[in-house]
């Protein structure tokens, strides 16, 4: 199974609240950069936390690769979720390749989940970037980290 990470592209710091924060132009770009890591992906399904920006990013993947179907909004992908109740929702899952959009610190801590075992080494997902895990089973600990990208604007 492959499980690809993304964090959203950077946001604007001010909106009525943290869940409406929009990407900046800034940040479209830094998604649009580490969207190419995806092409040729057989992406089975996306994943995205309910938030703006996440909602953003996943869109923008989702149109610049030309994928079929609708993004899924879920609830278990927030800034706040626990990694290892969400470890649980992924397991009840079906599919070889997916994609979660999310955030920090939750994204990198269920990165450092399902690699390490642990929460104690979350990967450093900054905005936009982007990790492909890939293990036989989805189980904290038994996922090998295959490549971690990050946006290389000037």
């Amino acid at each position: 199974m492959k499980v690809w990470l993304l964090r959203h592209g950077q946001a604007h710091a001010e909106a009525r609240s943290d869940q409406v924060r929009e990407l900046t132009d800034y940040g479209r770009n830094e998604v649009r950069q580490s969207l190419e890591h995806l092409r040729g992906a057989p992406l089975e399904a996306i994943f995205v936390s309910p938030y703006v920006r996440a909602q953003q990013t996943a869109a923008l993947v989702r149109d610049a690769l030309g994928l079929p179907g609708e993004l899924r909004t879920v609830s278990w992908l927030t800034p706040e979720s626990d990694p290892r109740e969400s470890l649980a929702e992924l397991q009840r899952l079906s599919g070889d390749e997916i994609l979660l959009v999310s955030h920090q610190p939750f994204i990198g801590a269920l990165g450092g989940l399902l690699v390490h075992g642990n929460r104690q080494q979350p990967l450093p997902m900054h905005t936009a970037s982007l990790a492909l895990l890939e293990g036989e089973e989805l189980l904290a600990g038994l996922m090998s980290l295959q490549m971690l990208a990050h946006p290389d604007l000037q």
